[in-house]
């Protein structure tokens, strides 16, 4: 079945969703909001470099608010006035990529970058 693309949620049902899929993200003004932590801004730049790609090529804009070491995302369907299935899903390939650790995962071939504050990238949260 095709997923319906317009189709819009209330804040309810959004919250649930945000709940079960997205426990970091929030509702806040009509919009699905995450803000990213940082070591500084060569690796702020780095993530909004990522989220940049992925919308791109999602055809599927946020808003950013970019500072030295955060970025806050902010998702809606300005076409529809409201938020969709089209935001949860690049909520959830965003949040996949900018927060991906080589390092964790078992057996991994990538060692990940170190824990060093000289190296580190993202403040997991």
């Amino acid at each position: 079945m095709a997923v319906d693309r317009k189709k819009t949620f209330n804040d309810e049902d959004v919250a649930a969703r945000l709940a079960a899929e997205l426990p970091k993200w929030r509702l806040e003004g009509g919009e699905i909001r995450r803000i990213y932590h940082t070591h500084g801004w060569k690796s702020t730049l780095m993530a909004v470099n990522a989220i940049g790609h992925l919308a791109e090529a999602a055809w599927h804009h946020p808003d950013l608010a970019v500072s030295y070491s955060k970025v806050e995302v902010r998702l809606s369907s300005h076409d529809v006035k409201g938020i969709t299935e089209r935001d949860f899903a690049l909520a959830r390939k965003i949040e996949d990529v900018v927060l991906w650790q080589p390092g964790s995962e078992a057996g991994a071939a990538l060692e990940g970058t170190p824990s060093d504050p000289r190296f580190a990238h993202m403040k997991h949260d």
